[in-house]
């Protein structure tokens, strides 16, 4: 028996002493009895997105297996297996779901099994109905706060750390004003979206914008740097693990593509994927399914999926670095962020913008940006892009004045007029790695660009 309380009436945040997130649960009841299972559904099902039962273990292993459940209510007396029995061997198979175990016999040799087995809270029999509401929200209001916590510590240690302006695209330009035309019609439809870009254009911050824009919006963002998560780790990260399943792997955890379930993935520098994950992600995307490694168990997965690059995928494809059918299967609207130097005023907008936004986070008194700097940030290439301006308000900020050799490396030189970009950016990285006596990584700060590109550059230069 399934009820699905999406065509129901059920208010369930006209009921706040269970919290608000008891709306969005999805439940499972295992239980023998018929009364007990009746019950149950006849508290939950109103108060709940969707509720469904098992008679036995064998019914109940059959759903886990069709999609995935917040909280399963599991009796632990019933024939042929009982629950603790059958939830340890779950737990084995890659079940992750929060477990309420309802028994009549709470001895003390029971308790131990059950935690040993991952059971998060006991309710004994017989109860009251506001005993199982009131377990049902602890373990909602838990799993929220570790998954808010893990996705949080995630952010902190990935490489995209820039958090001011990061929740929207700032600028009147016209081809700005495009995107965000283009993120507007976009970001309501469950489609995937592939952002293309140079480094430093805002690519995080368009993701941001189409999350916030759908009817996702209140479930989790999680944004993964590809290029940031070394490549033996990369399929643990997004996929998780159980514990055993390799050297090192103490414990069982959910990967983040069942952190940001319901919400968005954002996979940045995602033509930087090792072949071996650009394969298992082309089945997610194809079945919504995740197999935890060393997992039996594929989860399904309810989340919208937002690729970037700053490569070119279809040369990536050509020579053989990139998956044809990943490309295909990921391309199916692409939005193309204008370089800085493309967007004319706008460079004088982010200027004025990062200056008193970071002098507030810094702590430090405004520089002024006189006519002469302004025309040289106006003249400027910025092949950084608006990372590379924002580092250098910074830097400005923490030297009192810009730095010295601003205005002759903002300057026009002679023979410039007659170059190509190209020409242009190669010497400006190679100038840049001069000023910084060949320190690569610090080089890649200053112009606000990752050390990945720095090294691909250098490598095409035979530097």
């Amino acid at each position: 028996m399934t009820i699905d309380v999406e065509r129901a009436p059920a208010p369930a945040l006209q009921d706040p002493e269970f919290g608000p997130w008891l709306a969005q649960a999805t439940i499972l009841v295992v239980d023998d009895e018929p009364g007990m299972r009746n019950f149950l559904l006849r508290i939950l099902g109103p108060r709940c997105k969707r509720i469904e039962e098992a008679a036995d273990v064998e019914e109940a292993a059959r759903k886990l297996d069709a999609q995935h459940f917040d909280v399963v209510i599991l009796d632990n007396i019933m024939p042929r297996k009982n629950g603790v029995d059958w939830l340890a061997e779950q737990r084995a198979t890659g079940f992750f779901s929060d477990v309420i175990l309802i028994t009549a016999y709470a001895d003390l040799d029971t308790a131990i099994q059950a935690l040993r087995a991952g059971v998060v809270d006991f309710v004994l029999k017989p109860f009251r109905s506001n005993q199982i509401l009131n377990a049902v929200a602890r373990c909602l209001d838990r799993v929220r706060l570790q998954r808010e916590n893990i996705v949080l510590r995630h952010e902190l240690r990935s490489s995209s750390d820039h958090i001011l302006l990061r929740d929207r695209l700032i600028g009147n330009s016209e081809v700005i004003a495009r995107v965000r035309e283009t993120i507007a019609r976009v970001a309501p439809l469950p489609s995937s979206v592939l952002i293309a870009g140079e480094s430093g254009t805002g690519k995080e911050v368009a993701a941001r914008s189409l999350h916030a824009l759908s009817d996702r919006a209140d479930k989790p963002f999680v944004p993964v740097n590809c290029a940031a998560i070394p490549a033996d780790m990369l399929e643990s990260e997004l996929f998780g693990h159980l514990k055993g399943s390799f050297t090192g792997a103490n414990a069982s955890r959910e990967g983040l593509f069942l952190h940001a379930r319901g919400g968005t993935l954002f996979l940045d520098e995602i033509g930087e994927m090792p072949a071996a994950t650009q394969s298992k992600l082309l089945r997610v995307l194809e079945d919504r399914r995740v197999r935890p490694l060393g997992s039996e168990r594929e989860v399904p997965i309810d989340l919208r999926f937002v690729f970037a690059t700053n490569a070119d995928l279809e040369a990536a494809v050509r020579r053989g670095r990139f998956r044809a059918d990943l490309f295909y299967r990921i391309n199916v609207m692409q939005l193309q962020l204008p370089p800085l130097r493309d967007r004319g005023d706008d460079v004088q907008e982010l200027a004025t913008l990062f200056m008193r936004r970071l002098s507030q986070q810094l702590a430090m008194p405004q520089v002024p940006i006189e006519a002469g700097i302004r025309a040289a940030l106006a003249r400027y290439r910025w092949p950084g892009n608006v990372r590379e301006l924002r580092n250098l308000i910074e830097r400005t900020l923490i030297l009192g004045r810009f730095p010295e050799d601003f205005g002759d490396r903002l300057a026009p030189q002679s023979g410039a007029a007659d170059e190509s970009l190209e020409e242009i950016e190669r010497r400006h990285i190679l100038a840049m790695l001069q000023e910084t006596a060949g320190d690569r990584n610090e080089a890649a700060r200053r112009l606000g660009v990752s050390r990945k590109t720095i090294d691909r550059k250098c490598a095409a230069w035979n530097v």
